[in-house]
């Protein structure tokens, strides 16, 4: 494989469908910040301990190349691999297992991010799945993504979420004084 092929240094790309596109085009954007969100997901795993959780985020990483090639299409039919109903559902109910496991106040309270290195780096793992939602709901404005695509990476925001908080060693609620 080659590393460098000369055919993008006049700020164009090619997708995966061989379109050509410019660098800073909102579909490059958006399967970019899925590509950054991968990176990071694959470092927070560094840090996690827990095995269980490991493989999750793991199995996620791999999905994740479903996504950025789907978005890599200007038609969304030539990657072969898609993220679907199923993938979304075992989002679902690693939420549901791991929101299970807290109480209330740790499940509903503003917490400051980053007691230990595996929840901190889920946390900033967290805030690119949301800019990379983002960067897809404005792709959706000019083309066609398929819902499944925002209904995955918008639960799998909450699916970070959820694990950084289980990982959290130590919760420190903020407060909010509001004066009357």
């Amino acid at each position: 494989m080659e590393i460098y092929t000369k055919t993008g240094d006049k700020g164009e790309t090619s997708l995966y469908d061989n379109t050509r596109v410019a660098k800073d085009s909102i579909r490059v954007e958006s399967y970019g910040t899925i590509d950054e969100l991968n990176s990071t997901l694959g470092m927070a795993r560094t840090f996690i301990s827990d095995e269980e959780i490991s493989k999750y985020v793991f199995k996620i990483q791999r999905q994740l190349f479903d996504v950025a090639g789907e978005l890599a299409t200007t038609d969304g039919t030539t990657f072969p691999e898609k993220i679907d109903k199923p993938e979304i559902e075992e989002l679902e109910d690693i939420i549901d297992k791991y929101l299970a496991r807290m109480n209330e106040e740790e499940k509903s309270s503003f917490i400051i991010p980053g007691s230990n290195r595996a929840s901190a780096t889920l946390h900033q793992a967290r805030t690119i799945c949301r800019r990379a939602e983002r960067r897809i709901v404005t792709l959706s404005r000019d083309a066609e993504i398929r819902e499944e695509i925002q209904k995955y990476v918008n639960r799998l925001s909450d699916v970070i979420y959820t694990l950084a908080r289980f990982l959290e060693t130590r919760l420190e609620y903020v407060e909010f004084n509001k004066d009357e």
